[in-house]
């Protein structure tokens, strides 16, 4: 009797941890799934914040930090996982949410906006010779070229000087403008908007220059 009471608490056994084994490569398969959805731009006209928040803590820390009635979402912006806040009509409630989060929690926070129609096509880089730099302190205002280089022109019209390339998020933008002055940098930005460009503000240690200048035609 006893050989096969061993041999069943051994079949039992076994049976146990294959079950296990099964639990946790389900739960595995589960949380694999659990990806970040991508980030849904602005509504026309509208002004988003996109708060770097990395890790859970930091998506706690920033939730307590604001009122209940903001709505918040977790989501991918390019190669970060961010906190999306939206809902602004006007620049300057961006800019004062913005420098709130910056006070109260410790994070910087990203703000863009959309104007009314953007021709959606995939941005590349053109095929000339850079001399890569970081942007270093500041701010700066970035355009998405839509893959048109030409649209510098209408850039340097709207900011009156230079247009450079930038990389931000390992992705190319016209670099409208980077300057050390808060609200220089969100003039510019309001512009931009108000000519129809897709822009954003980011802090300008994460940018590298690629180009100075772009030579407009």
């Amino acid at each position: 009797m006893r050989p096969n009471f061993v041999q069943r608490v051994q079949i039992i056994s076994g049976g146990l941890v294959i079950a296990i084994a099964g639990l946790i490569n389900t739960t595995i398969s589960v949380n694999a799934q659990q990806k970040i959805p991508v980030c849904q731009p602005p509504n026309p006209g509208e002004y988003l914040l996109l708060v770097i928040t990395p890790t859970t803590d930091y998506q706690r820390q920033l939730r307590n930090a604001l009122p209940n009635e903001i709505s918040t979402t977790t989501c991918q912006y390019l190669t970060d996982t961010v906190t999306r806040i939206g809902g602004f009509n006007k620049i300057e409630d961006a800019n004062r949410w913005a420098r709130y989060i910056n006070n109260i929690v410790g994070l910087s926070a990203i703000i863009t906006t959309r104007p009314a129609e953007v021709a959606q096509q995939p941005a590349t880089i053109p095929t000339v010779s850079y001399n890569p730099k970081p942007l270093g302190q500041g701010y700066a205002v970035l355009v998405d070229y839509y893959n048109r280089p030409e649209l510098a022109n209408s850039v340097q019209q709207v900011v009156g000087g230079n247009v450079g390339f930038a990389s931000y998020g390992q992705r190319p933008y016209l670099l409208a403008t980077h300057t050390t002055n808060q609200q220089q940098a969100y003039n510019t930005l309001q512009k931009l908007n108000e000519r129809g460009f897709f822009a954003i503000l980011v802090d300008s240690r994460k940018v590298v220059l690629l180009r100075s200048a772009v030579k407009v035609q």
